[in-house]
C-alpha cells in the first residue's frame, strides 16, 4: 500500500511564532536560525511517521511538503527509500500524491488549527486574510479541505499531529478512525506547552504504524455534493475582488459563496479566491 505524508510546520513540536515558520527571505530571525531549527523538526516529525509507516507495511512513502514555499524539508534526515515532494506550485498543492494509483492512506504531519480558533497556535487556514470556511455549513480549515480532496480520490486520512486544538477539530470533522497525536497544548495564538522533540517524534511514530495499520478500514471523508462553499475575508475589499469571479456570489461584507459538484472544483476554486484576494487595501 502507498502512503502520503502531509506535513506542515506551524504544528511542529517547539513552534509558537511566525519567526519560527518564515524562511529567512520572508522574516525568519538572525539569519534563520529559529527557522533552520524549525524545518529539521519537521522534517524528523514527517521521519518518524515515515517509519511507523512502513512499520506498519506501507511499501511506498510519498512526504509532500506542505508548509509555505514548500521547500522546507532536509531530505537527508528522512528514511532511505521515501520519496518527497517540494515546490509550492502543485496541483493538488498540501495533498500533492494522493491521486496516484494504490495510494490508501493520508496523514497529517504538523497541522494547525483553523482559522478563529481560540488557543490554537498560529491558528490560520492557508494564509493571513482568511478568517473562516465553510462547507455545507461546517466551519473548517486546511486539514477538511485536505481531507475532503483525498476522499474524492478515495484514500481516508488516518493520521494526525500537530496542536491539542487541531486534534480535537480534526476528530470532530473527520471522526475517531484518524489516530491523532498532540504534540504541544495550546496556551495562546504565540504560545504553548510542548513535548520534547524526541518524545513528540516517538508518539508520532507510533501513531502513525497504528493508523496506517487499520487504513484498510478507514472510511475516505466526503460531504454532500454539491455543497454550498463559503469564504469569509478579513476586509471587504478582498470579498470585491472575489465577488468579480464568475459563479461567485456575495454574502455579506466580508463573505463570498459558490456552489462545487465535488472536492476538485471546491478545492481550486478556494485556491483561486484566496489568491484573488491578495489585493493592496490602501486603494
Amino acid at each position: 500500500m502507498k502512503v502520503v505524508i502531509s506535513v506542515d510546520m506551524e504544528g511542529v513540536c517547539g513552534v509558537a511564532s511566525w519567526v519560527q515558520v518564515s524562511p529567512p527571505e520572508f522574516g525568519g530571525l538572525v539569519n534563520g536560525t529559529e527557522y533552520q531549527a524549525a524545518r529539521e523538526r519537521m522534517t524528523l516529525e514527517a521521519a518518524a511517521a515515515a517509519e511507523g509507516a512502513l512499520a506498519a507495511g506501507a511499501t511506498d512513502v510519498l512526504i509532500n511538503d506542505s508548509h509555505d514555499t514548500m521547500r522546507n524539508l532536509l531530505p537527508e534526515l528522512l528514511p532511505p527509500g521515501v520519496r518527497f515532494t517540494s515546490g509550492n506550485d502543485k496541483p493538488l498543492s498540501m495533498v500533492q500524491g494522493v491521486q496516484e494509483r494504490g495510494v490508501g492512506a493520508l496523514l497529517f504531519v504538523g497541522y494547525h488549527a483553523r482559522a478563529g480558533s481560540a488557543r490554537g497556535p498560529l491558528a490560520h487556514t492557508w494564509n493571513g486574510f482568511v478568517r473562516n470556511v465553510r462547507v455545507n455549513g461546517t466551519d473548517t480549515g486546511e486539514y477538511g479541505l485536505n481531507a475532503l480532496l483525498a476522499g474524492h480520490y478515495s484514500v481516508p486520512v488516518v493520521f494526525a499531529s500537530g496542536d491539542d486544538v487541531a486534534m480535537q477539530e480534526i476528530t470532530a470533522e473527520l471522526g475517531e478512525q484518524v489516530v491523532t497525536v498532540p504534540v504541544k497544548e495550546g496556551l495562546s495564538t504565540f504560545a504553548a506547552v510542548h513535548l520534547h522533540p524526541a518524545e513528540a517524534q516517538r508518539r508520532i511514530r507510533e501513531g502513525a504504524e497504528q493508523g496506517v495499520r487499520a487504513a484498510a478500514h478507514a472510511t475516505p471523508y466526503t460531504t454532500r455534493w454539491p455543497a454550498a462553499c463559503q469564504l469569509t475575508l478579513d476586509h471587504p475589499a478582498r470579498a470585491d475582488q472575489g465577488e468579480r469571479v464568475p459563479g461567485i456570489t456575495r454574502v455579506d461584507a466580508f463573505t463570498v459563496g459558490w456552489e462545487s459538484p465535488d472536492a476538485p472544483h471546491l478545492f481550486q476554486t478556494f485556491r483561486m479566491l484566496a489568491k484573488v484576494a491578495e489585493v493592496r487595501l490602501n486603494g
